[in-house]
């Protein structure tokens, strides 16, 4: 297995076999699932308890708020990376989860590879723009 740097996570999916298989992958690339939760509000609520260094979310959850809406107030509160991992990709949801400035979006079923590439070059992206905006702070 090559290099990469290992992550603390939070996957935010409401199909419970979905959410384990994802968590066991993960796992076996490394990766600490400090969460798993089925909804929106739940992912919200659990940030700063769980402070992921990245959320993998579903669009379509339980409850009222969905994984846009999530992740929307979770940049709006926190400086995590989310990535979708959604079955839905028509235009209209498209349109609505670029607006939430995701990382990555992924269509379910994906490959664990390309799961594991899309979760280091989102971390990567953020500790870039991490570095970025603190360097432009005056000192």
């Amino acid at each position: 297995m090559s290099t990469f740097t290992p992550a603390h996570l939070m996957l935010v999916e409401d199909e419970r076999v979905v959410a384990l298989d994802i968590k066991n992958q993960l796992r076996n690339y490394g990766y600490e699932v400090d969460a798993v939760v089925a909804s929106g509000e739940q992912a919200v609520s659990r940030m700063s308890y769980v402070s992921p260094d990245l959320v993998l979310m579903d669009i379509h959850l339980e409850g009222a708020m969905d994984g846009i809406e999530a992740a929307t107030r979770i940049q709006a509160l926190h400086p995590t990376p989310v990535v979708f991992l959604t079955a839905y990709a028509d235009e209209a949801t498209l349109r609505r989860a670029i607006d939430s400035r995701p990382f990555g979006y992924l269509m379910k079923p994906c490959d664990v590879r390309e799961l594991h590439a899309t979760i280091q070059l989102a971390l990567a992206l953020a500790a870039r723009e991490n570095e970025a905006g603190m360097g432009s702070k005056p000192s």
